[in-house]
């Protein structure tokens, strides 16, 4: 009982193991589904918020994929300085439609990845370019039918649905995403508040912290995020 209560004094009198230091949020894995419509990933209470109308069949934007997402994911958002928010805008209709649909199927942390993914992916202009050139009276035809239909012949013909199954999604599941009601409402809806309300006219079009920028690419942009306090 004497030792007990000794060891139980000396207990008392060491030192508490330091409070270990929380770890920092990995801002660049969070993402989250807008009430606009969009995807923004990092920190939402962000000083700085980006927003980013784009089109994934944009050669600008492919640009700026290509030279700015790097950059400003290391140096912005995963700092918690800037929330980084894409939109979709459908500036050449049903091909647009089809690989926002599909891209917006995966699960929400890897929407970036895809989305990154999409614009990487070899000859894609090409294939749509060849496409409109070779058939034009068909895929006049195919704009001009239903949604849900015209993204699906536009996914068939441009090789989608494949580059989907490495991303995850079977072509059951890309079949039924494409045909989704409710997501092409969404889509719909984002790209008429685009219009009407934050008067979007083509891609990329980008906003910070609600001003509309004329900045199209990253040489352009970044630069604004500094004079915003990013």
């Amino acid at each position: 009982m004497r030792f007990i209560l000794a060891l139980a004094a000396l207990l008392a009198l060491a030192p508490a193991a330091p409070a270990q230091k929380a770890a920092a949020p990995r801002w660049a894995e969070v993402v989250a589904i807008t009430p606009e419509g969009g995807y923004r990933q990092g920190n939402p209470n962000a000083p700085v918020k980006l927003i980013e109308y784009g089109s994934r069949t944009c050669p600008t934007c492919q640009r700026f994929a290509a030279e700015g997402v790097a950059p400003l994911t290391a140096d912005y958002i995963a700092t918690g300085k800037v929330s980084y928010e894409y939109r979709d805008y459908l500036v050449h209709g049903a091909p647009d439609l089809a690989l926002a649909l599909l891209n917006q199927c995966v699960p929400t942390a890897r929407f970036f990845v895809v989305l990154d993914a999409i614009y990487a992916l070899p000859g894609l202009h090409d294939r749509i370019d060849k496409l409109a050139a070779d058939s034009p009276k068909r895929v006049e035809q195919w704009q001009a039918l239903p949604p849900d239909q015209a993204a699906t012949r536009f996914a068939e013909a441009l090789g989608l649905l494949p580059f989907m199954q490495k991303h995850g999604l079977s072509e059951v599941q890309a079949r039924k995403c494409l045909a989704d009601p409710a997501r092409i409402a969404r889509i719909a809806r984002t790209n008429a508040d685009a219009v009407t309300v934050h008067k979007v006219n083509g891609t990329p079009s980008f906003f910070v912290n609600g001003r509309k920028l004329r900045a199209v690419s990253w040489l352009h942009l970044q630069p604004e995020l500094w004079a915003s306090g990013a």
